[in-house]
């Protein structure tokens, strides 16, 4: 399954990155792929193409902040968790993110 993800916190440092690394490495457990947007306080890293976007499965933001240029996922069904909730069990946010889009 490709999933995409956004990670973003209140200071946009670390909880945005530890976030992306917890998602990452819950991956490697499902036997999904995954490429995480971080947009923290250097801006937006590793942005998410339209092509990416388009040809993902499940669309999950970890933040707890507004997501910047949230308007290229007007077509997706997002599901949202906060970053701290993701950094301490991403395998469950994975796994809850995917019951609620049925998958």
């Amino acid at each position: 399954m490709k999933i995409i993800a956004v990670t973003s916190c209140a200071t946009g440092i670390a909880h945005s990155y530890m976030a992306a690394e917890a998602l990452k490495k819950a991956v490697k457990d499902t036997g999904d792929e995954i490429k995480v947007e971080i947009q923290g306080a250097m801006g937006i890293e590793n942005r998410l193409t339209d092509e990416e976007i388009a040809e993902a499965d499940l669309v999950i933001w970890a933040v707890d902040v507004g997501v910047r240029e949230k308007d290229r996922f007007q077509n997706k069904n997002v599901i949202q968790f906060g970053p701290y909730e993701t950094i301490w069990d991403a395998k469950k946010t994975i796994s809850e993110a995917k019951q609620k889009a049925g998958l």
